[in-house]
C-alpha cells in the first residue's frame, strides 16, 4: 500500500499507546514518515514530549501528547478526552508489559495491573475507537499479540494468557468488523529488543528489532489477519505450530526456564 492510499484509509491521525519506547516508538517513527499526525500515549511525559518534538521537526507532522496510565480508569478517560474531536483513523495498541517466573511466586497486585493494561485497556480502546471508525466509514487497529499466546507458557503463564486473549479478540474482530471497513491486525512477534524483557525479568539471547515489527505490521494491515514479523519469529512459530499444544507447552517451559534461570526457584 502506497503512502497516499494509506493516508486516505487510516489518516489523518493515528493513536499509538506505549509510544515512549520500543515497538510503540518504532511505529511512531514509521507512521510519521508516512505523513500521519500522531496522538502519543504513555506514562512518561518527558519521553513523550521528546519524541513528539523530534517527529514534528523531522517529518513536519502534528502531534498530541497524552500522559496516561492505561491500567487505571482515569488514564483511559484521559485518552478518550484528549482524542475527542480528533479524527483518528488508526489505533496501534502497543501498551502492555509482562511478568515471568512461577505464578505462585508473583505479586498478585502486579498480575492484576498487567491484566488491566494488556486486556481491559485494549478492550476499552477497541470498543471506543471501533465505534468511531464505524461512524467515519472505516479505520484500522493493530493489536500486539505474541507467539507465547498460542499455547500455555510455563514461567510466563499469566502473561501468555493475556496474549491469548489479544489474539482471539483480534481474530474475531477482523471478521466481525470487516463489513464496517475496519481492518484489524494481530501482530505476533517472538522476542523483541525493547524494554519489555528487563521489565519482565527475562534475559534474551536473540530477538527482532522493534522497527522490523512495525514495518511488517504496517505492510500487513488490511491484507491479512495476523502477522509474524521477522525471520526469528517466523522460524520459532512455524517450528512449533505443527506440534500438539501439550508438546509446544513443554518446549516453551524449557525456553522460559533458560530465560528466567537467574531468578532461581522463587515460588517453587
Amino acid at each position: 500500500m502506497n503512502r497516499t492510499v494509506f493516508l486516505r484509509k487510516y489518516g489523518p491521525w493515528a493513536l499509538i499507546t506505549g509510544a515512549s519506547e520500543g515497538i510503540g516508538q518504532a511505529f511512531a517513527q514509521q507512521l510519521a514518515a508516512l505523513g500521519l499526525n500522531l496522538v502519543l500515549v504513555a506514562r512518561r511525559v518527558d519521553r513523550l514530549h521528546e519524541l513528539a518534538q523530534g517527529l514534528k521537526t523531522g517529518y513536519r507532522i502534528e502531534t498530541v501528547v497524552a500522559a496516561a496510565d492505561l491500567g487505571t480508569p482515569e488514564g483511559l478517560a484521559a485518552v478518550d478526552r484528549t482524542t475527542t474531536g480528533v479524527e483518528v483513523g488508526l489505533l496501534v495498541a502497543c501498551a502492555g508489559f509482562g511478568t515471568s517466573g512461577l505464578l505462585l511466586g508473583t505479586e498478585l497486585a502486579r498480575e492484576r495491573e498487567m491484566l488491566d493494561v494488556n486486556c481491559y485497556a485494549l478492550l476499552h480502546g477497541c470498543v471506543v475507537f471501533g465505534r468511531r471508525f464505524r461512524q467515519r466509514g472505516g479505520g484500522g487497529l493493530i493489536l500486539m499479540s505474541s507467539l507465547v499466546g498460542w499455547q500455555g507458557t510455563p514461567r510466563s503463564a499469566h502473561y501468555a494468557a493475556t496474549k491469548a486473549y489479544v489474539q482471539s479478540l483480534a481474530e474475531a474482530l477482523a471478521i466481525e468488523w470487516k463489513p464496517a471497513h475496519i481492518d484489524v491486525l494481530a501482530c505476533a512477534p517472538g522476542p523483541v529488543h525493547s524494554g519489555f524483557a528487563a521489565r519482565a525479568g527475562m534475559r534474551m539471547s536473540a530477538a527482532v528489532l522493534p522497527a522490523t515489527v512495525a514495518r511488517a505490521s504496517l505492510r500487513a494491515l488490511g491484507r491479512q489477519g495476523t502477522v509474524v514479523p521477522g525471520s526469528l519469529s517466523k522460524w520459532l512459530t512455524w517450528s512449533l505450530l505443527p506440534l500438539p499444544r501439550s508438546v509446544r507447552t513443554r518446549i516453551l517451559a524449557q525456553v522460559m526456564g533458560a530465560m528466567t534461570k537467574h531468578q532461581g526457584r522463587a515460588g517453587a
